[in-house]
This record gives structure tokens, C-alpha cells and sequence, in this order.
């Protein structure tokens, strides 16, 4: 591919795209480049403190505790003070807690802390991925999300390698600096990333309003197809997390060092920057259903791979195998969940896909330890390449429910998150009956999502993703066709 072509093909991937967004990227960028604590806290607890790794275990199952309660806290705040006081709130209370983080000296000071990091700093994602949904046009949305993952992945990739040459002058710096950059971030929203959150329809002279029913908890969980979606991607989170659990043990029992994983697992961060913008190209526009079933089975095989790796080379393949189901499946399951979530629910929709992953953090180390201790590192690889299969079987029956097209208003009859496809199954059979009242509807809703031939989702005027009122999920397109 010639220069001219190269640099034509970086503007599409960029281009249309609303000011704010770039704004809120900018400041998605500045928090990772200063996220230093997340990745070296382990080591400095054992390194600089001198703590056991039982402790370093346990002060990072309470991060990620502290994660997961406050990804629905967090989703909450955001519909209702909005999205950018959750989001600055979150900046400003992460600065304190990382900058406390680094004086506290008592292993309780330090776990509990601890917990208080993990709850401040995911509380930012719902409110930045429903300003995302809010301010981006349905059709750019899934660009929109694989620019802010790459952003993300390119911020770890620049503080990963800062970190090492910042603690050499000592671990205070690196939390000092990871405060002063999260502050940053807070200053740049403030100054430039205005409010997004939808207002409400209210009545007019000689117009009547259907009023909305509020969007609570209840809604989310009722929601069938969407927690189909939430279990599913916890599936997929599982078998990610254990990259930085399972895989570098696994690598030191292969008589491997920290040096030869760091190699590995570059390929991950590589890749991810090289070539996440380029193959989203290919993807926006289609029907996700079979882009994630093709993410998952590639994520298991990834891992499934690791069982025959014995160097440094075979597990790079390995690593790289995995990535390339990540790369697919975040920026598709991510532009799945805003079209999926009403316009006034975003952030508790968003809040509970962030849970999804705030759980598979607490769970990935805890189950491939115990896996491995019992029954040694081949037998996790091998659940692992299960796993990637039975999620690949549950998007195949979410891609049947989303073509179903369900009415918008339909509540669903329970949660259905433990077991996907089943839920999926019964999702399906519910939207038979009320896809007629749908259509029957739709001539005399102007504000009702139609199918998008493409895999796109009609929107409403107000270029949300559920506008229909009630609150409910709006109907999806069956895809390319």
C-alpha cells in the first residue's frame, strides 16, 4: 500500500468524529500514560515494602473489589448527576487516594486504601463510555470505541516502560506522579468536555409527551438480551485476565524469566497499537454477532495454544493469537452494549458491562490458581480453549435474538446471566410474540429504532440508542445481509 493510500486511510479512521470526543479521548490518554500504580503495585509491595505475595494477592483482589462495587455505584451516578461530575468526581478522588497510597505505611492502611483506589478509578468508566454513546453518531460509535481502547493500550504501553525508570528514584514519585497526571485529566474535562447527558422530552403546547419510565437497576437485570451480553463478555474478560496471572507463572515453570514474559506479552500492546484502527475499519458497519463469536474462539484457541508453548517464540504466537480476539471484540461488544442500552439508562448499562469485567479481575487469578495448583498448568489451558468455545456458542444465539427484533418495551423475564445462551434462547421466544406489536407501532412512533442494513441501528433525532420511550431495549438490525 502506497504512502498517499496510507495517509488517506488515517484520516477516514479519524475523521467525523465531534470535538468532545477528541477531548474526552485526549484526557483517556493523559489517565493512562499516568497509570502507574495499577501495573507495579504488586512489585512494590514485595520489592520496596517487603510484603509476602499472599499479601500483594490480596490487596489486589480488594483493587479489584473496590472495582466492581463501584462499576454499578459508578453507572448510576451517571444518569442521574450526570456524566461529567461522575467522571470528575472520580479524577479528583483518584488523585487523593493514589497520592495517599504512597505515604500510608500499615498493611491495613494499605489494603483498605487499596480498596479505595480500585473504587475512585473504575468509577470513571460507565460515565466516559455514555459520553461516548452521547456525543458520537450510531454509525461511528464502534470507531469511536476502538479509538479510545487504543488510546488506552497505547497510554499503558508509554507508562509501563516510564514506570520502570521512575522508580528507580524511589515508588513515592511514580504514586506522586500517577496523582498529578489523574489530575490533569480532571482539568482538561473540566475546561473542555462539557455535559452530554440527554434531557428529557417535556410536553409543549398542543404536543402530547408520552412520559418515560424511569431506568432503574431492575430494568437492567431484567433485560434478557442485554445481560446475555454482560455474561458473555465476563467469559471472555475471564480468559484475558489470565495473561497476568496464569501466563507468567507459567512461563517462570518453563524455566522462563520476568524478562522473557515482558517480551512475550509485548506482542499484546503491539499488535493492539499496530493494528487496532486499521481492522476497525473492517469492522464497523457489520452485524457483531459473528465478529464476537470469531473474537472468542480466537481468544480460546490463543490460550488453548499456551499448553504446547515451551519459549519465548511459542508463547509470543500464543499471546498474539488471543490479541487478535481482543482487538475484535472490545470496540464490537462495546458499540453492542450502546446500541443496546436507552438513551436515559446508559450509565447503568454501562456501569454493569464495566461489572462484567471488574468480577473477571477478581476471578481469573482465583480460579487458574486453583486450576493450576490441582490439576497444572495444561488443564487451564485447556478449560481455557472450552470456555472460548461455549462463548462462541452463546454469541451465536445472541446474534438469533438481535435479529428477532424484539419490541422496545419488552422487560424480559429474568436475569438470565448465568447461563447465556439459555437466556439468549428465551429472549428469542418472548420477542416472537412482541415483534408484531413492534411493527404495528412503528408507523406511529417516529422515535422507534428500525433495523440498519449493514449491522447499523436506527436512531431516533436525538441519534440515541434507545430512544423509544418506557426505557426498555431498543431494536436491533439483523446485520449485513
Amino acid at each position: 500500500m502506497s504512502v498517499v493510500r496510507l495517509r488517506q486511510a488515517a484520516k477516514e479512521s479519524v475523521s467525523g468524529l465531534p470535538r468532545e470526543f477528541w477531548w474526552l479521548w485526549t484526557s483517556t490518554l493523559v489517565n493512562r500514560l499516568g497509570g502507574f500504580v495499577a501495573t507495579f503495585l504488586a512489585m512494590y509491595l514485595t520489592v520496596d515494602r517487603g510484603y509476602s505475595a499472599m499479601f500483594a494477592g490480596l490487596v489486589g483482589a480488594l483493587h479489584g473489589l473496590g472495582g466492581a462495587v463501584s462499576a454499578v455505584v459508578a453507572g448510576v451516578l451517571t444518569d442521574r448527576l450526570g456524566r461529567r461530575p461522575t467522571l470528575l468526581v472520580s479524577q479528583l478522588s483518584t488523585a487523593v487516594t493514589v497520592a495517599v497510597l504512597g505515604f500510608v505505611q500499615n498493611p491495613v492502611a494499605i489494603a483498605v486504601v487499596a480498596c479505595l483506589v480500585g473504587m475512585t478509578s473504575n468509577a470513571s468508566r460507565p460515565a466516559v463510555q455514555a459520553m461516548i454513546a452521547d456525543i458520537v453518531a450510531p454509525g461511528d460509535r464502534v470507531r469511536a470505541f476502538a479509538l479510545n481502547y487504543w488510546a488506552i493500550n497505547l497510554g499503558f504501553a508509554v507508562s509501563a516502560a516510564a514506570a520502570g525508570l521512575i522508580a528507580r528514584h524511589g515508588y513515592l514519585t511514580l504514586f506522586l506522579a500517577d496523582a498529578g497526571m489523574t489530575l490533569l485529566c480532571a482539568v482538561i474535562v473540566f475546561v473542555k468536555v462539557p455535559e452530554s447527558r440527554p434531557e428529557r422530552e417535556r410536553a409543549t403546547e398542543g404536543v402530547a409527551v408520552e412520559p418515560e419510565r424511569e431506568v432503574g437497576l431492575g430494568t437492567v437485570l431484567r433485560d434478557r438480551r442485554f445481560m446475555a451480553v454482560v455474561a458473555l463478555s465476563f467469559l471472555v474478560a475471564t480468559l484475558i485476565q489470565q495473561a497476568f496471572v496464569a501466563l507468567p507463572v507459567a512461563m517462570g515453570a518453563d524455566g522462563l524469566s520476568s524478562t522473557d514474559f515482558g517480551v512475550a506479552i509485548a506482542a499484546n500492546g503491539v499488535l493492539i497499537v499496530a493494528v487496532q484502527i486499521p481492522v476497525t475499519r473492517f469492522l464497523e458497519h457489520r452485524d457483531p454477532a459473528p465478529l464476537l463469536m470469531v473474537s472468542a474462539l480466537l481468544t480460546g484457541a490463543g490460550f488453548g495454544l499456551t499448553a504446547f508453548a515451551g519459549s519465548v517464540g511459542m508463547y509470543a504466537l500464543a499471546v498474539t493469537v488471543w490479541t487478535i480476539g481482543e482487538i475484535i471484540n472490545s470496540p464490537t461488544q462495546m458499540g453492542l452494549v450502546a446500541r443496546l442500552s436507552p438513551t436515559h439508562g446508559r450509565g447503568r448499562y454501562q456501569g454493569m458491562y464495566t461489572l462484567s469485567w471488574s468480577l473477571a479481575s477478581l476471578v481469573a487469578p482465583l480460579a487458574g490458581g486453583a486450576v493450576m495448583d490441582r490439576f497444572g498448568a495444561d488443564a487451564l489451558w485447556a478449560a481455557s480453549a472450552v470456555v472460548g468455545l461455549v462463548a462462541a456458542g452463546g454469541y451465536v444465539a445472541l446474534g438469533r435474538a438481535l435479529r428477532s427484533r424484539p419490541a422496545a418495551g419488552e422487560s424480559g423475564g429474568g436475569v438470565g446471566a448465568v447461563a447465556a445462551s439459555a437466556a439468549v434462547a428465551a429472549s428469542a421466544s418472548v420477542s416472537a410474540s412482541a415483534s408484531a406489536s413492534a411493527s404495528a407501532s412503528a408507523s406511529a412512533s417516529a422515535g422507534e429504532v428500525g433495523a440498519v442494513s449493514g449491522g447499523g441501528a436506527g436512531v431516533a433525532s436525538d441519534g440515541g440508542a434507545g430512544a423509544a420511550s418506557g426505557g426498555g431495549v431498543p431494536a436491533v438490525g439483523a446485520g449485513s445481509s
